[in-house]
């Protein structure tokens, strides 16, 4: 009789935790795209789950989100960095309204995110400068009330752009943990 009750609860254990990683795979943080996400990380050499979760956090994987201040697409790209974008990958020809491409987008994102990371390095630094710009995290790391030794950012002035990096951090961590191989 015991051992059917302990039986009972190690199933009841195992169904919740598949059916809670199925739900959480399938719904909550889904790894959508992937064929764009894995050739463009790659091709960039960019970890393919910080792109998932910076698109989960600006766009939430919807591929025609625009934000007010006119973001477009997936991961959220200005139209002025998706020009620039575009003149560096030699896309001879660019409207706007590309931005809401699925491929297009994710390759853009993918190199803006290589060259942040390339300026930066650092990981929080990336996220910050993606959502605050990087013209911002430098003026930030060169004041001494933000960055105490001008490599690593102490405080971020900007409320949205702090709670974007904790954000995407956590997002971040999660598909690591569902998705890492």
């Amino acid at each position: 009789m015991k051992f059917r009750r302990i039986l009972t609860i190690l199933i009841l254990i195992l169904v919740v935790y598949f059916s809670t990683t199925f739900i959480m795979k399938n719904y909550i943080f889904p790894y959508k795209y992937s064929t764009y996400i894995e050739k463009y990380s790659e091709e960039f050499n960019v970890d393919p789950y910080l792109v998932l979760a910076m698109i989960k956090a600006e766009s939430n994987f919807n591929n025609k989100a625009e934000s007010k201040k006119g973001a477009k697409g997936l991961m959220q790209i200005m139209d002025s960095t998706g020009e620039w974008a575009a003149k560096e990958l030699g896309i001879n020809y660019f409207l706007p309204s590309m931005l809401f491409d699925e491929d297009l987008n994710i390759r853009m994102g993918c190199w803006y995110l290589a060259n942040l990371e390339e300026e930066f390095g650092d990981i929080d630094l990336v996220i910050a400068a993606y959502n605050g710009g990087s013209g911002n995290v430098n003026k930030w790391l060169n004041d001494e009330d933000f960055s105490s030794d001008g490599e690593k950012l102490d405080y971020i002035p900007f409320n949205e752009t702090k709670k974007y990096v904790d954000k995407v951090k956590v997002y971040y961590n999660i598909y690591k943990y569902l998705y890492e191989k």
